[in-house]
């Protein structure tokens, strides 16, 4: 991911720091931006910031966005120098970002802005994150309901939909592995690491102006074989043994059983030299599973502790930022 040495808003650090950061993901979205920014600026007050982030695009949002920074003080405009996508243009956004809450906000104008305050009502109750749940005609009906209860088992998650308008606290992103196009996933990696969500109705509004980014039907192979990476992550690299372990010990048994029939024919004069190589292979499989669960487990502790110390760095770096301010 890379970033265009151009500046974008020069706006002036406030004394106070914004209770809300609202990153809005732009690609192609010149003929947005104007009525998006009104829209936040009627419905937001001066307790939040916007962070636009034009990820590549070649139609002059970035341009568009920079030349309306004087009248919308509140704005805050970062380039990312090529297309790189939804998520990296996200995780820019953060690291900018300077809320307490940080709320991911669509430049399509298909939400309301007015969901983003009503989000921060209920987070401010004691929340971690906010999970909109869409209300309103969605052309791609289906998709999402058949996607959204794969998450709901696979996850085990009580939340109907995992990627629409949501609101959180900054500590549920940092330390967050984010990868390409993994920004679908942010509720189920957030309820992985502990952080208590809950669920409200979002207006869902049809498209301002411009196409839409993920109508191809590739994106929707794309998301499914995504929505199993982040399970494989959140269940099978947390536990290793418990899967290995388990095939391990089914190709144990077979081995037995196999060589228990074996034993029996010889017994009974019909040797059978195949049965023997079908015990040695489910033998020598179940003893490199069982192998394989032990350095998962190595893996997986390591893993642990670099996310403990991660935590701990980030716990350092805020308190030192708190003390500078």
């Amino acid at each position: 991911m890379g970033f265009n040495n151009r500046p974008g808003c020069e706006a002036e650090e406030k004394k106070t720091r914004p209770l809300v950061s609202v990153i809005v993901p732009a690609y192609n979205e010149v003929d947005n931006i104007e009525p998006l920014l009104a829209e936040l600026a009627e419905k937001l007050d001066d307790n939040y910031e916007v962070i636009l982030v034009d990820d590549g695009s070649t139609d002059g949002t970035f341009n568009k966005a920079r030349s309306l920074c004087e009248k919308y003080p509140f704005l805050r405009v970062q380039r990312l120098a090529k297309n790189s996508g939804k998520t990296a243009a996200i995780v820019a956004g953060f690291r900018l970002a300077r809320g307490d809450f940080i709320s991911i906000f669509d430049a399509d104008l298909q939400f309301s802005a007015e969901d983003i305050r009503l989000q921060v009502e209920v987070l401010e109750k004691g929340y971690d994150l906010v999970a909109g749940r869409k209300v309103g005609r969605y052309e791609k009906r289906t998709v999402s309901a058949v996607y959204n209860w794969l998450a709901r088992k696979l996850f085990r998650l009580s939340v109907h939909d995992i990627n629409a308008l949501k609101t959180f606290r900054r500590e549920v992103l940092e330390g967050m592995p984010l990868r390409k196009d993994w920004h679908r996933y942010i509720v189920p990696l957030a309820a992985q690491r502990g952080f208590s969500i809950v669920e409200t109705p979002v207006e869902l509004r049809p498209r301002y102006a411009g196409k839409p980014k993920y109508s191809s039907p590739w994106r929707i192979v794309i998301g499914f074989l995504d929505l199993l990476a982040v399970g494989f992550q959140v269940s099978f690299m947390r536990k290793p043994l418990l899967y290995f372990g388990t095939l391990a010990l089914c190709n144990l048994v077979a081995g037995f059983i196999v060589g228990l029939i074996a034993v029996v024919l010889r017994l009974l004069g019909h040797g059978f030299r195949p049965l023997l190589y079908l015990v040695i292979l489910f033998i020598l499989a179940g003893l490199l599973l069982f192998a394989a669960g032990f350095l998962g487990e190595a893996v997986a502790s390591l893993n642990d502790r670099l996310e403990q110390l991660e935590r701990a760095l980030a716990g350092r770096n805020d308190e030192e930022k708190r003390r500078e301010r």
